[in-house]
């Protein structure tokens, strides 16, 4: 561990998954970890929790899905959960980091080493907005790689209220938590993608097997807090303060849109669009999710 970080890693903490309720749903699973180990704050009580995993290696497609889920769940009071990987698992973190929310994330390495190395600032970041690091591996204990990190997966999904694939190839470690989150009895969900793009295939996959087709935050929403569906099933009623304002934000309600996007549904001119959205990024009405792309904030 470097030392630029490891004020935040000085001492971790233990605790057995029966010591707290927002854990002893781990008891719940196959193969019931003894102890986890960890930085930072685990939830005490039990709290939604969606885990948000796929591939180390998306496209933009996916980066934008896992953010807007990541960032819509924990919104809306959800605990995001992932495993510090490069790719969608950063991603997931780091949408829940932005929105003010807590997140968790399990190593598959010993507690004492965070891994990617090149995360050890995401991991602090994690630990110091009330988040954890967490692990079932004592500090320095000797472990074999590839198996840990897949049996990690059965933790993450064990965690969980709700598991979404955004993003996996055929033959992916996310499809792995997929079938951890089945054997568990978890919700599984599945962000459906190009069928033309190896990296859609292992979510299009579960989805023809049975899994929950995940087309939006609101399908997310809706089966982390079921009493949502009711109250989905009316109109959603945006206003603005401005003719422009409620058109965008009702366009942004359906899902997040890059620039052009939005330009060609409501017809108005650039620069009444740029100060538009300006404004209501201003105001908290709409997040920039970079690149000239936008999401409703809820």
């Amino acid at each position: 561990m470097s030392t630029l970080f490891s004020h935040f890693f000085e001492k971790n903490n233990k605790i057995a998954p029966q010591e707290a309720e927002y854990t002893e749903v781990l008891d719940t699973i196959a193969l019931v970890p003894k102890m986890l180990y960890f930085y930072g704050k685990i939830p005490e009580k039990r709290v939604k929790t969606v885990a948000i995993v796929g591939t180390r290696r998306p496209t933009e497609y996916g980066r934008e899905v896992a953010y807007q889920l990541g960032l819509a769940a924990a919104q809306a009071g959800a605990v995001v959960v992932s495993g510090l990987a490069y790719g969608l698992d950063s991603v997931a973190h780091r949408a829940a980091l932005d929105a003010g929310g807590v997140t968790l994330a399990v190593l598959g390495t010993p507690i004492d080493e965070i891994y990617p190395r090149a995360h050890e600032r995401l991991a602090a970041e994690i630990v110091e907005k009330g988040g954890a690091v967490l692990s079932e591996l004592a500090p320095g204990e000797v472990y074999h790689r590839q198996a840990c990190f897949l049996q990690r997966n059965r933790i993450i999904a064990g965690l969980a209220d709700v598991v979404v694939i955004v993003e996996a190839a055929a033959r992916s470690g996310s499809l792995n938590t997929a079938a951890h989150a089945l054997e568990q009895g978890r919700e599984v969900m599945a962000v459906p993608g190009d069928i033309r793009r190896p990296l859609s295939e292992g979510c299009n996959r579960l989805i023809r097997q049975g899994a929950m087709p995940c087309l939006g935050t609101e399908d997310l929403l809706e089966m982390l807090f079921p009493e949502r569906r009711k109250r989905s099933r009316r109109a959603v009623e945006v206003v603005g303060e401005s003719e422009a304002e409620t058109a965008v934000l009702r366009e942004l309600v359906k899902g997040g849109k890059d620039g052009a996007e939005l330009l060609e549904k409501l017809g108005m001119e650039v620069a009444e669009l740029n100060q538009t959205l300006t404004l209501l990024e201003i105001k908290g009405r709409v997040l920039a999710l970079g690149a000239n792309k936008w999401a409703f904030k809820q």
